[in-house]
């Protein structure tokens, strides 16, 4: 399973070149993974933000993702999962995931009418993905100014073309009930 992540050259270059985040990446701070590369671009703006000019894409183990999705709760109040205000509060403080539902991304970085998932990892769950999951860093950052210049350029059948081979990802409806109003 692919995901994508961006940061500083600082970060992601070194990532990228060891297959593995540097002692410098913080594992005790939330991160959030994005399985969705044009959501990505749509958040890093092109890889040109500042702190985000590297984008990597990050390989992960099918049992890493269910893990984290079975631990997750919702990263706002739902009234119909969460019951009141004050247990939504008390299931994210045990929760090391949160998963937010966002627009998916065309090639504009236009909202599209579905949703794409964004997993943000704490704690356990961040020290478990860098320590654990992750089976290859590979730095796309080239890759994101391709397709922008092409896109730039009106060129959108050559930008599509470029682009990665992301299909959705089969998850049981069960397992993300939770996760689910």
């Amino acid at each position: 399973m692919t995901v994508y992540q961006a940061y500083s050259p600082g970060i992601g270059l070194p990532a990228a070149r060891a297959g593995r985040f540097p002692g410098t990446w913080q594992r005790d701070r939330m991160t959030w993974i994005k399985p969705s590369f044009l959501w990505m671009m749509y958040r890093c703006g092109w890889a040109t933000k500042p702190g985000q000019e590297t984008v990597v894409a990050v390989e992960i183990t099918r049992e890493g993702l269910a893990w984290a999705l079975a631990h997750a709760c919702l990263a706002h109040y739902e009234p119909a999962l969460h019951g009141d205000h004050a247990a939504w509060k008390e299931q994210m403080k045990r929760s090391p995931a949160r998963v937010q539902w966002d627009p998916e991304r065309d090639l504009h970085l236009r909202p599209l009418p579905y949703r794409s998932l964004q997993l943000g990892l704490a704690g356990e769950a961040a020290r478990a993905y860098a320590d654990e999951w992750i089976t290859g860093i590979t730095d796309v950052t080239p890759l994101a100014h391709a397709v922008h210049a092409r896109v730039r350029a009106g060129d959108l059948d050559g930008a599509r073309a470029l682009l990665p081979d992301e299909r959705p990802y089969p998850v049981p409806d069960a397992d993300l009930a939770h996760l689910r109003a």
